[in-house]
């Protein structure tokens, strides 16, 4: 395709993005279908532009203000700044000119909202968290992108066996630092045609959300429930835990997520797995197993402000009064799902969230209003589950809290309480 005719279709799709009214992912994929004609390059150099364009919107948005045509174009333009033989044919003498321009500006002399790119209210959350230094170090993770984690299937394969497969394949991968089932890839490669993926062996998982499922330290024989199971992810890696064994309910709300857990359930070879959908989290289904079960996960919907490396359209998506609003539905959640666990069992509370309104607010509430559950320390929790330096991930206040930049994984929280016997 001319660089021309690329770049006019790259500025349709960063004007449906930048309206913000659904997530960006899906307007990608939905632009994708009406274009069919478009190859795989060209759809990753689209997609890529779409994201860097919500990651920097702020700053390119200051800078796009001294050029001319379409505003969306001209930030497509600095999007593609990094790559001249694509731009030499796509742009006029004019626009090529501007880029120059905009190109000599120093960066660091900028306000620090144009540096960091995020809404004042989470900026000063982060700040107020971290300090300076860490703050500017995370900010960088959120432009870099994320690196492709998978966690091993025990229930299927080593991973020793899955790292020399990959190996042999050309594929650079090495174990997860944290998480003793997760692998880490350079790279984008094409998994879902390698034997490895389509015989279940392995599934796409952050480290992150490794630990979540660790965490909860689910065993063989046991009765399990993933109370927000979404597409099931954390069910898959609980049932591996159990070896296939006992009874693991997959409970949500949404019936379509719950279908595309179906063929990643049949690649695992998982059978002990029951997969649920549910009004809401009093559901009857869900009263008849109070004080049955053995382990409860709670991945509780939130802002997912801790994915902005993959979603960096949710920071422009998500407000305040939303998280507000998250919270009270975190709250009840949370108190529906302790209901079901037998005494001695344990419940985890986990978000992909960076604020605390959605972590430890929730969690410390709990803590006081349940004086029939005990928090445990999840550095030790961990370190039972074969987590190393399981130190380094965990509170003084001994809850799971993961950084992008110091830990490249998802931001993530979780807590673990064990109920009193």
């Amino acid at each position: 395709m001319h660089p021309n005719a690329l770049l006019d279709l790259t500025t349709q799709l960063v004007r449906e993005v930048l309206k913000l009214d659904a997530p960006a992912d899906s307007i990608v994929s939905y632009f994708f279908r009406q274009h069919k004609a478009l190859g795989q390059r060209e759809r990753h150099a689209l997609a890529e532009t779409a994201y860097a364009v919500l990651r920097q919107r702020l700053l390119w948005a200051h800078l796009a203000q001294s050029g001319h045509g379409p505003m969306e174009r001209r930030l497509a333009l600095l999007a593609w700044q990094g790559q001249p033989h694509v731009l030499k044919n796509g742009i006029t003498t004019d626009e090529g000119q501007w880029l120059e321009r905009t190109a000599m500006i120093d960066r660091s002399t900028l306000q620090d909202k144009l540096r960091h790119n995020l809404p004042d209210w989470i900026s000063n959350s982060l700040r107020e968290q971290l300090g300076a230094e860490e703050f500017w170090q995370l900010i960088e993770t959120f432009s870099a992108g994320a690196p492709l984690d998978l966690r091993v299937n025990a229930v299927k394969a080593k991973r020793e066996a899955v790292l020399e497969n990959l190996v042999a394949a050309g594929i650079p991968a090495v174990p997860t630092p944290y998480s003793p089932i997760g692998i880490r890839i350079e790279g984008k490669p094409a998994l879902q045609k390698m034997s490895i993926y389509t015989d279940g062996h392995v599934e796409v998982q952050d480290e992150g959300s490794q630990l979540l499922a660790l965490l909860t330290g689910a065993k063989r024989g046991e009765m399990v429930v993933d109370f927000c199971a979404g597409a099931g992810g954390k069910t898959l890696a609980l049932g591996a835990m159990m070896r296939n064994t006992g009874r693991l309910y997959a409970f949500d709300i949404s019936g379509h997520r719950l279908e595309n857990l179906k063929p990643r359930l049949a690649r695992s070879g998982l059978s002990n797995v029951y997969a649920t959908q549910i009004a809401h989290e009093n559901d009857d289904r869900i009263k008849r197993l109070r004080g049955k079960i053995d382990r409860v996960l709670v991945d509780a919907p939130c802002s997912g402000l801790g994915t902005l490396r993959r979603n960096p359209d949710l920071k422009w998506r998500q407000s305040p009064k939303a998280i507000e609003e998250l919270q009270v539905k975190q709250k009840a959640i949370l108190n529906s799902a302790a209901r079901l666990l037998k005494p001695g069992g344990r419940l985890v509370y986990a978000t992909c969230s960076l604020m605390p309104a959605e972590n430890e607010v929730v969690a410390n509430a709990f803590t006081a209003e349940h004086e029939d559950f005990v928090q445990l320390d999840a550095r030790e929790k961990l370190e039972q589950a074969g987590v190393t330096q399981a130190e380094s991930l965990v509170t003084a206040a001994g809850h799971l809290r993961l950084w992008p930049h110091r830990h490249a994984t998802d931001g993530f929280y979780a807590v673990a309480w064990e109920k009193k016997a």
